[in-house]
């Protein structure tokens, strides 16, 4: 199992949202590095939510994978702000998961105190305009992320 930091803007689609909705597809990530993160999940891993574009940003919740390799289909939608004219249903661009929600943290794990705790090589979301939107975590980070929020263990 792997671990992964996904972020999203609260007010695009937030943790309360993920909790109602129980399970979603991740779409509208437009970023070739960040899509290939996306290509490398498996089912079972687990992604920490992270709220970006707030004050405090940080992580809120947990989630885990249910399904991967499906296409976004924003990006065929030529009314969505995600789509792509040179993407085509037969070679799509753009590929997404699907994540469902485990848990919303007893507490908000900040960013500054992300910072404080770990080097810019040890959580990719510390680096200094750092605005990828999906990264990895490892295990090691991971379970003292867990440890910041108070998370009950799963």
């Amino acid at each position: 199992m792997n671990y992964w930091l996904m972020k999203s803007e609260p007010t695009s689609y937030s943790i309360e949202d993920l909790a109602r909705d129980r399970e979603t597809i991740w779409d509208g990530v437009r970023n070739y590095q960040a899509r290939n993160f996306l290509r490398s999940m498996q089912i079972g891993d687990r992604a920490f939510f992270y709220h970006s574009n707030v004050s405090p940003p940080g992580i809120v919740g947990l989630m885990h994978i249910t399904a991967v390799n499906l296409a976004d289909p924003t990006q065929f939608d030529a009314q969505s702000k995600y789509f792509d004219p040179k993407s085509t249903v037969e070679s799509p661009r753009w590929q997404t998961v699907k994540v469902a929600y485990e848990q919303t943290f007893l507490r908000l794990v900040t960013l500054d105190e992300l910072k404080q705790k770990f080097s810019a090589e040890e959580l990719g979301v510390v680096r200094s305009g750092n605005r990828l939107s999906v990264m990895p975590v490892e295990s090691s980070i991971a379970l003292q992320i867990l440890a910041l929020a108070e998370a009950v263990k799963l």
